[in-house]
């Protein structure tokens, strides 16, 4: 493995209270040194990182593979490509594959599949319940020792209380998180888009957002019982900020994420009835936007996580409240985080770099999130100026459903390193 040597860049890396030019050395997989000047071996591949950022590899806990059972939208490889084109080193595969990721073989074949795939590193998370059926817990001890790293019915929600306090409480003997989709699932039956004025104007039955707001307290109030590590997928709502900083403040075990369109788009995108406006939590208000975006900033929520969710364009072509839920991601998660949220200025390239990759690497406890010299060689460098215009037909992923394209972004990925060998480059 040839040694990479890593000059004249910003090194971001919140993990040691870095923020200063300098050069990052990688050799044998791992850092070898960081910060000031380095001259490498004679043999490095020298990249010239002059106004860009160099930062520790970024990691999506939360993205679907499709793989096994709809290779046709997304394999591991497909997904793990486009992982490393968006400069994510690894990413977490939720389970609601067919068959579900509910035993140590699935979760085995998911860890193989994304050691050949050459791209992005993949995790395994496994299923809470067997089938995701919400009606027994899948065997955690048997999923974690073949590589799991969480548990989630992501997709699902997690419906009966007395099984997710069993979950939280099994889960914690592993030290794992439990990730939850945090959906009340009798007030969100049947619902399109955002319960509302233009839900009502458009004729599309509404999920409220107490339907994701009751899930949430229960969860925080299950993890207060057990102790458990409960971590809130996708929070779409002010009121789930407001919950979850409830928790916070009272010590409870909680963690949240929130994803890139979430944090940039509304429930007025749904105006024309496009089905890549379509999502599950869907796109709420402006008010919300705004009281996620103020959690990433003051902390409330940890995680910017992707819900990379591809599907084929047949499926997507279909009138609106028929037409599945979500939308493809890792390739432009890191231009949608800078244009609004770093660009307009409400949060710095620290705080990025820690809710893309430090706070997943910690909460998940994952290799990476620091470019401490031993540390695995994942690294992300991104110039955080520059501007592109999005087209679908250009992903790695085979999803193409995006509500960004054609849109112009700022914020480009240059070069994605994992374990010391350079994956993707786009030093243009």
């Amino acid at each position: 493995m040839r040694p990479i040597l890593l000059k004249g860049g910003r090194l971001v890396d919140p993990s040691q209270g870095l923020d200063a030019v300098g050069d990052v050395l990688l050799e044998d997989g791992r850092v070898q040194a960081c910060g000031g000047s380095i001259a490498g071996p004679d043999e490095a591949e020298v990249l010239d990182c002059a106004g860009h950022v160099v930062a520790p590899g970024f990691i999506d806990v939360h993205c679907h593979l499709r793989e096994p059972g709809r290779e046709d939208v997304e394999t591991i490889a497909t997904g793990a490509r486009a992982a490393a084109a968006g400069g994510f080193t690894a990413v977490c595969a939720m389970p609601n594959t067919d068959p579900v990721t509910d035993n140590q073989a699935a979760v085995g074949f998911v860890l193989r599949q994304g050691q050949r795939a050459q791209g992005a590193r993949v995790y395994p998370i496994g299923a809470i319940t067997l089938g995701q059926k919400g009606e027994a817990l899948a065997e955690f001890g048997e999923m974690i020792a073949a590589g799991a790293i969480a548990v989630s019915d992501d997709g699902k929600p997690v419906a009966s209380a007395q099984l997710m306090r069993t979950a939280l409480e099994y889960a914690r003997t592993f030290g794992i998180p439990v990730a939850d989709h945090c959906e009340e699932p009798t007030l969100a039956h049947g619902g399109a888009m955002n319960e509302g004025i233009m839900s009502a104007r458009l004729g599309l039955k509404g999920i409220p957002a107490e339907a994701e707001e009751i899930m949430a307290i229960r969860d925080i109030l299950l993890a207060r019982r057990t102790g458990g590590h409960v971590h809130l997928c996708h929070m779409s709502t002010k009121g789930s900020v407001e919950l979850i900083r409830w928790g916070k403040d009272r010590g409870i075990a909680v963690t949240a994420e929130v994803c890139p369109h979430h944090l940039s788009l509304t429930e007025e995108l749904v105006e024309g009835y496009d089905t890549n406006a379509k999502m599950n939590p869907p796109l709420r208000t402006a008010a919300d936007v705004e009281a996620l975006q103020q959690a990433v900033r003051d902390g409330t929520i940890d995680v910017i996580a992707t819900d990379h969710a591809p599907h084929h364009y047949d499926e997507k072509e279909r009138e609106f409240a028929d037409a599945p839920n979500g939308i493809v991601g890792l390739e432009t998660a890191l231009a949608v985080n800078i244009t609004w949220l770093v660009a307009p200025g409400i949060i710095d390239v620290a705080i990025l770099v820690e809710k893309m990759s430090c706070a997943p690497a910690r909460l998940f406890h994952l290799e990476g999130g620091t470019l401490r010299p031993g540390g695995i060689g994942d690294v992300t460098v991104f110039d955080p100026g520059a501007t592109w215009r999005v087209d679908p037909a250009r992903f790695r992923s085979k999803g193409r459903n995006t509500p960004y394209g054609g849109r112009e972004l700022t914020g480009r990925v240059r070069h994605t390193i994992v374990g010391g060998t350079l994956l993707h480059s786009d030093p243009t």
